[in-house]
């Protein structure tokens, strides 16, 4: 699961917080308005949890594929590198 400060990362980049517990209240704009809402807050750890998801799955893909066009298996590119 995503942390806080991914999920603030994510939906806010370039704003500056303070972070003092996971919770929505427990976030210091810094004497700003808050650029999202609760709501947005708490359905940001769902989007970040896919976006990851989605990363790790196209990482997995790639990794298949430069195997495949090398002909080579998991195993036997370890034994490559080690």
């Amino acid at each position: 699961m995503a942390k806080p400060g991914e999920v603030l990362d994510l939906l806010c980049p370039n704003v500056e917080y303070v972070l003092i517990g996971q919770n929505y209240e427990d976030i210091d704009w810094l004497g700003k308005d808050a650029p999202i809402t609760k709501l947005e807050y708490e359905s940001g750890f769902a989007k970040a949890d896919a976006l990851k998801a989605k990363r790790d799955a196209d990482k997995a893909q790639a990794k298949a594929d430069l195997l495949d066009r090398l002909g080579i298996t998991e195993d036997e590119a370890k034994l490559l590198l080690s």
